[in-house]
């Protein structure tokens, strides 16, 4: 008799078990299908619809996993085209706008790319999936190390991490095929430009940094500077060399 209720006893634990794994595994997978909807969603109604056609961009936002760049709380809003917070007082930029700052760049295969502005490391996963050589710089240390922590669980090995103030950019790997400053400045920090190659493309937020910039555009051909506004945008603000060069 005691072997009957100890037997059952254990095939009840067992039940149990495989039923709460079940059960988790279902929502798991109820979870992945909800993100892979809502980023199929994303690509067709806020990115193509509002204007980027260039194949790669779409095919580089199809594949990098949003949801993998913000906190667990937000990570239901991961698809949803507004910014989100990632701590020290952060944002991780909309999708269209990743979009668009990565499309107006019109990266090729093999450039060397510059990124001022990490964050948790989404826009430079996107550059990723265009080229090989990517190099960003993070003034906040934390946010540095979080993002060269998710890029290795990623798989995005390429991409290199510097903790540092990007102003003064990285000469160490100059010159630079794009550079995407992805914080507001009132200014092009001159370091950025001299780093940029004859040919090379910049793109920054330009403008009141407690208000709104303009999204601008800045090609360097024969020692002039071409310049585009693209739109208008509203990012955090640059911090620390640029504040002393108003």
């Amino acid at each position: 008799m005691r072997k009957t209720i100890i037997i059952s006893s254990l095939l009840l634990v067992a039940l149990f078990s495989a039923l709460s794994l079940y059960a988790q595994t279902k929502n798991q997978k109820d979870g992945f299908e909800k993100l892979r909807l809502a980023k199929k969603w994303m690509i067709e109604n806020d990115i193509k619809k509002r204007g980027i056609t260039d194949v790669n961009v779409l095919a580089a936002m199809e594949k990098v996993k949003r949801h993998r760049f913000v906190d667990k709380k937000v990570r239901d809003m991961a698809y949803s085209d507004h910014p989100l917070p990632i701590g020290e007082g952060q944002t991780i930029s909309q999708p269209y706008v990743v979009a668009l700052m990565t499309q107006s760049l019109k990266i090729e295969k093999g450039e060397k790319i510059l990124e001022i502005g990490t964050g948790s490391g989404y826009q430079a996963a996107v550059l990723a999936e265009l080229t090989d050589r990517v190099y960003t710089i993070e003034i906040r240390e934390k946010l540095a190390k979080k993002a060269e922590e998710t890029f290795k669980k990623e798989g995005y090995h390429s991409v290199i991490v510097k903790f540092g103030d990007g102003y003064f950019g990285w000469k160490e790997y100059a010159p630079f095929d794009a550079i995407i400053i992805t914080a507001a400045a009132n200014h092009v920090p001159p370091p950025l430009l001299n780093q940029l190659k004859e040919g090379g493309r910049l793109i920054i937020p330009l403008g009141s940094t407690s208000y709104f910039q303009t999204l601008t555009l800045i090609e360097k051909k024969s020692d002039d500077l071409i310049t585009r506004h693209i739109t208008g945008v509203r990012f955090v603000p640059m911090t620390g060399e640029v504040l002393k060069r108003k």
